[in-house]
Formats: C-alpha cells, structure tokens, sequence
C-alpha cells in the first residue's frame, strides 16, 4: 500500500503530469514512487485513498509497480511509461496474445458492425480484446467479443471508482469481475480536481492501450479523432497499426493515407488482419 500512497502523492504535486512523472523516473532509475516519498505523506495518501475506495464500496483493487515482480515490460515502450498501473480482475490476461480495437466514438452503424464483427471474429481466433470503454467502436468491439465468448481487457481514462460514459457502468463492473480492468489515472487527484482537467487521462490511456497490445486496429475516425493518438502511439512503441480500408475509401479523410505513409497497414477483412498478425 505504500507505493500506492507514494504514487497518488506524487500526483497530487502541482503541475504534475505524466511526462513529468516519467522524466522524474529517468532521472532516478530503478526506484519506486515510495523512494521519492517521505514514508509519512505515504501513508497519508493511502489513508485518503481508502476512504474514497471505501465511499464507492470498491474492492479488489491491485496495483503493479515498475520494478516489481507482474508489472508489465511492454508498458516500458510508451513514451511516458507509467510506474504503476491499478487494475481489477484477472491480471494474467496481459500476458496473452491482445489486439487494440479503436475508433470514433460518433460512430457510423456500419462502423459498429464491423466492430462487432472484428471483436467476434479475433476473439474466436483466440485474441484478447482491448479497447477503452468508450461510446462506439469501443463498446462494439467489446460487445462483439462477449457474444464470442472472448477475453477483454478494459483501459480507461478515470480512475477504477469512476465510470465514463456512465452508461457503460455495467460493462465495466463486468469486465472488472470477469476480464481485467486496467488504470493509470490516480483517485487522490481525479478526485479533486474538475473534468475538464481529467481530459488529460484520456489520451494517455490510448497510449497504455497501445504498450499493452501487439497492435492496435482502427475501424473509423474523423480528421481530428483522438483515435489518432493512439495511432501515433502505436508506431512509436514499435507495434502494428492496421486501418481498415473503409478509412481509406472516406473522401472527407486524409489520415489513413498519412499513416500509412508512416508504416500503417491497410487491411480488408479478418484473414487480412490475421495474416499480418502471425507473418
């Protein structure tokens, strides 16, 4: 618990962001947020941090930490790496074989089709489900993978207390109690502060997404979509970006063109997609 307390501190500094926390960690290789921390102010925070907990009747909550045993390598090829990650659920569905599935959340219904199709088709093929719990191709994906009787991973942009959009509260509670659930945004400072600061967890969330997956899927998305963060994020990090052709066939677009210029993929279907996969 103290590294927890260490962490949500640290976040609770001004100013601090998730670049800042990262260049601190450079600056200090192989420590832990609780090396930065004076035990006391830890503890603090972890008082703080169980009464929210304890307001929102949350259990079940674990954590991994940057140097200790289960945290994840591959979050070490973001940018920005996190040092702690908070998570519900079964954690060894990090360990499987995932795929990101992305895209606007004002999707088209021909967009959410193919997501239902993709997130079925890849989990019958026995892939891991990833995406963020957002409107849209986020919730199409998951449903689709669900229908299938797949494995998902949820990544969300506000703490395991919050549910945004709030319709998919129940989603969420599922993926929790029977998939994995995965947060980097601390409770302390989310807390206390309003939503139009915490819009800067969301696309971090994209960029952990993308570290956590082997490639990362996008089936729409506008001009300026978010979506495009963790597009770049993915061809930074070394992982494989594929854009469905129907991206492509968008006259109102230029992304997908741009992308693929950068080392994107075009694809078509899912042989097309699971080709690339296994080459």
């Amino acid at each position: 618990m103290i590294e927890i307390g260490a962490y949500e501190a640290l976040w609770d500094t001004k100013g601090m962001s998730f670049k800042k926390l990262a260049e601190l960690f450079q600056k200090s290789p192989n420590t832990t947020p609780s090396d930065h921390v004076p035990a006391e102010v830890a503890q603090d925070y972890v008082d703080k941090v169980q009464s929210l907990w304890k307001k929102h009747n949350m259990g079940g909550i674990g954590v991994r930490v940057h140097g200790a045993a289960e945290y994840p390598h591959a979050l070490r090829d973001a940018k920005h790496p996190v040092e702690l990650v908070y998570f519900q659920g079964w954690w060894d569905l990090v360990n499987t074989r995932s795929v990101a599935i992305v895209g606007s959340r004002n999707a088209s219904p021909e967009g959410v089709r193919r997501a239902k199709k993709l997130g079925y088709l890849l989990a019958k093929a026995d892939i891991t489900i990833v995406s963020g719990l957002a409107r849209g191709i986020d919730q199409a994906a998951h449903a689709g993978a669900l229908k299938a009787g797949g494995r998902i991973i949820g990544v969300i942009g506000t703490p395991l207390t919050e549910s945004y959009p709030a319709e998919n509260r129940a989603l969420q509670k599922l993926i929790a109690e029977e998939h994995l659930l995965v947060s980097q945004v601390p409770f302390f400072r989310y807390s206390n502060q309003g939503p139009n600061i915490n819009r800067m967890f969301f696309p971090e969330r994209n960029k952990v997404m993308s570290a956590l997956t082997s490639a990362t899927i996008i089936v729409e998305a506008g001009q300026t979509s978010g979506t495009l963060i963790q597009a770049r994020a993915a061809l930074e990090q070394n992982r494989k970006l594929f854009i469905l052709q129907s991206c492509f066939e968008n006259k109102s677009i230029t992304w997908p063109a741009n992308y693929e210029k950068k080392g994107a993929i075009r694809v078509k279907d899912i042989e097309d997609i699971l080709g690339h996969l296994n080459a």
